[in-house]
């Protein structure tokens, strides 16, 4: 899949609750990304998800690339 941070909704449908979660949890390992929020909904016989995903994620680093910050006080400090 294409990396497209500014489109996070995604739609899933399936016969039984296990399977929804099941093509949920294939499509997180295959895209790596994180849901932040779904809502699940029986639609005639079917299990369906409208579910919105963290379109990017963001890694505070320091100048040589270590993933060495805190916040402190509101504010944010890299070592």
């Amino acid at each position: 899949m294409k990396d497209n941070n500014k489109r996070n909704l995604l739609y899933f449908k399936a016969n039984t609750m296990d399977e929804l979660h099941s093509e949920m949890d294939n499509w997180q390992n295959d895209n790596e990304k994180r849901f932040l929020s779904m809502s699940v909904e029986k639609d005639g016989d079917e299990f369906c998800c409208i579910a919105l995903t963290n379109p990017s994620e963001v890694i505070i680093v320091d100048r040589g690339g270590a993933s060495r910050a805190k916040v402190t006080n509101g504010k944010l400090h890299t070592m």
